[in-house]
């Protein structure tokens, strides 16, 4: 077993392209870290997100600290902002996307049960608050990632890498 070289590593993911069908787009509302947001800036990168729709206060992939996270991957992504998560859920929409919110909230479905097909935009909130109740509101569909510690939410980084995976793995499963 050896690591991959360039070459390889090209050809890996030109294979994985292919089997991608669905189109993805992320809101982030209200994410204020730069951290947080380049880390799930680089997982968007990494995962083909076509679109960021930032709203809420999110702040920019261009921000300096976020760039210097997502180690240059906002080059990779097209992002607009708005004021209000509700609005930003309205472009998605407007967009061709389905709108899934990641939440612990009423009504909410474990992931691996989300009932989807097609394009999906995965939203995600604040750091404490997570997201806010006009966004939540605004999605049409929530789900959330079920957890076994005493530990009750996942950094919202951690839970975007998650929601976003777990939606693109579907649609690498036969059938998907």
């Amino acid at each position: 077993m050896r690591q991959l070289g360039p070459t390889d590593l090209k050809r890996l993911h030109r294979e994985w392209n292919r089997r991608s069908r669905c189109r993805l787009a992320l809101l982030t509302d209200g994410v204020s870290s730069p951290f947080n947001q380049g880390s799930i800036v680089r997982t968007a990168a990494a995962l083909r997100v076509e679109h960021l729709y930032l709203a809420g206060g999110a702040v920019s992939p261009a921000h300096e600290r976020v760039g210097r996270t997502s180690m240059g991957t906002e080059r990779y992504l097209s992002w607009s902002s708005f004021e209000r998560g509700a609005d930003a859920a309205d472009a998605a929409r407007g967009d061709g996307y389905l709108v899934v919110g990641l939440e612990l909230a009423d009504g909410a479905v474990p992931l691996h049960q989300l009932s989807v097909a097609g394009d999906v935009c995965l939203v995600v909130g604040h750091e404490d608050r997570g997201i806010s109740a006009a966004t939540l509101a605004a999605c049409d569909a929530v789900a959330f990632v079920p957890q076994l510690g005493r530990v009750g939410s996942l950094n919202v980084a951690t839970a975007a890498a998650l929601g976003l995976y777990e939606l693109r793995r579907r649609d690498w499963a036969p059938g998907g």
